[in-house]
């Protein structure tokens, strides 16, 4: 027998199914934990929100669904941290199983999986084939499938959707799992402890209705919370930093350094172009637009409300002589640049024609850490993220606002953009982009790698079986266990953590 406890609720809402849905649930507390980091110094003290899906799905439930695996030479470095059976060719057979494309069964993609994706070219807004020639004139080239052998170039996201419904972990894979009488479902039940028998994981202490109940396992008990849930439950339960835990009159059982180290996320920005043609804002600004997308939506699962904001996107190089892209573009065919107070400013498009183009460094080297502010298991981790902490994080930075000038400034685009909102790129140093970006950055919410996989205990917290160092019976699977975070969206490469966790764990059952 199964026992899944999940600290919200279910996710049979339409905010939940309907694609763009996600803008309505950017500060829903039904389904979000509503995080915060901590002032960020190279942010100019800014608090960063970090929306993470607290409902069944976690964050593929409220995520932008683009589905991206990363570049193989990600997890080639996963494997070379002494992480053996997490290289490419180990990997990506699961990412292959884990699809059921459209495009049929081939060497790159699978068919019969769990896992729907789309293809959204025929549907993505008229602007997406100005971008992709912009981004041929820019000498970025183009490329017809991000997860396929030539991922580099402009190209349209390919997004976990399927007939216009949302295609979440729970839409895919647990909904089908719950047919089974060996699982049982726990919703609103939080997690406020791991229990031990010395170093043995045999059960976990929840809140259900606010009172404290216990449940005791005879296999195993496995963490997937996330990259902020999972170590600040292991921190509530004695494992971790040693004096963080005794701080707070915590019964230390084991002291792990690692576990809420290591954190990484990308960090993005947006550079906004007036336009003189139609974009989305022309659609989805006025009251009269939003009410004919919706009956659309509604009648037909058809439509911008059936599609991701991040229609297309770009593995690029900053600099010729890099052996890999490290800059993922964006781009919106929408822009938002007001909204009012506590409401996600994509629900509220800017009242002019517009479009965004947006660029995150693919392999951040800033590291951050989160620590638990209290012994009390709804008390919200302090989150130290670090951003911009290395010099190539600044490099980057750079790079990416020089990639989207080059697309802004070719033939292409020049034909429709009419100005842009607050200063021109072409008049910024490279010490102005990096001011601005301290003044604007923001998530792109893949924060990732507190529960570093790795064969170092003294750094990291699982091993290559994804088992808790120095203790028994207990395993963490989630984007928590990432090395580094991988180049581009995590979404598709936490499912595949999942889906390989799994067989770990089955191997060691049979």
């Amino acid at each position: 027998m199964v026992l899944l406890l999940e600290a919200g609720g279910t996710d049979r809402r339409f905010y939940v199914q309907m694609p763009i849905g996600y803008g309505k649930n950017f500060f829903n507390p039904a389904v979000n934990w509503k995080y915060e980091t901590e002032p960020e110094p190279a942010l100019n003290n800014r608090s960063i929100y970090w929306p993470r899906g607290k409902v069944l799905g976690g964050s593929s439930s409220i995520n932008a669904m683009v589905y991206i695996r990363g570049l193989p030479y990600d997890f080639d470095d996963w494997e070379k941290e002494g992480n053996a059976g997490w290289g490419w060719e180990d990997v990506f057979p699961y990412f292959r199983d884990l699809e059921d494309h459209p495009w049929g069964e081939s060497r790159h993609h699978g068919i019969g999986g769990r896992l729907k994706v789309s293809d959204v070219r025929a549907s993505a807004h008229p602007l997406c084939e100005l971008y992709l020639k912009a981004c041929e004139e820019a000498g970025f080239g183009v490329t017809e499938d991000f997860n396929g052998p030539n991922p580099e170039g402009g190209g349209i996201f390919q997004i976990t959707t399927h007939k216009g419904i949302r295609q979440s972990s729970a839409k895919a894979f647990l909904r089908p799992a719950l047919k089974r009488s060996n699982l049982h479902l726990l919703a609103r039940g939080h997690a406020t402890r791991v229990i031990f028998d010395g170093h043995r994981a045999v059960g976990i202490e929840y809140d259900k209705n606010g009172k404290r109940e216990r449940v005791y396992v005879s296999g195993e008990v496995i963490l997937a919370g996330g990259a902020v849930n999972s170590p600040q439950l292991l921190q509530l339960s004695g494992v971790g930093p040693a004096k963080l835990l005794q701080s707070h009159g915590i019964d230390v059982v084991h002291d792990l350094p690692g576990v809420g180290a290591n954190m990484q996320d990308h960090l993005g920005a947006n550079f906004h172009f007036r336009v003189n043609c139609s974009t989305l804002n022309d659609v989805l600004s006025p009251w009269w637009g939003k009410l004919a997308q919706g009956i659309r939506y509604v009648l037909t699962r058809q439509g911008p409300l059936s599609l991701s904001v991040n229609q297309g996107g770009g593995y690029v190089r900053g600099r010729d002589d890099y052996s890999h892209p490290n800059i993922q573009l964006y781009f919106q065919p929408v822009s938002y640049t007001k909204a009012p107070e506590g409401a996600r400013p994509m629900m509220h498009p800017d009242p002019f024609s517009a479009i965004m183009i947006g660029h995150q460094p693919c392999r951040p080297t800033s590291r951050g850490y989160l620590a638990i502010r209290s012994s009390d298991p709804f008390d919200h981790p302090k989150i130290h993220a670090n951003y911009l902490s290395t010099d190539k994080d600044i490099n980057d930075v750079i790079d990416g606002a020089r990639a989207v000038q080059k697309i802004a400034e070719t033939p292409t685009m020049q034909s429709i953009i009419i100005g842009e909102d607050g200063r021109s790129l072409a008049t910024m140093s490279d010490d102005d982009i990096v001011q601005h970006f301290r003044e604007v950055g923001s998530t792109n919410f893949h924060v990732s790698c507190t529960c570093m996989m790795g064969s170092d205990p003294k750094t990291a917290v699982v091993d290559q079986s994804l088992k808790v160092h120095g203790l028994e019976r207990l395993r963490v699977i989630d984007a928590s266990v990432f090395p580094c975070v991988p180049s581009g969206n995590i979404n598709a490469p936490t499912m595949m953590v999942g889906a390989k966790g799994a067989d770990l764990v089955l191997r060691d059952v049979n």
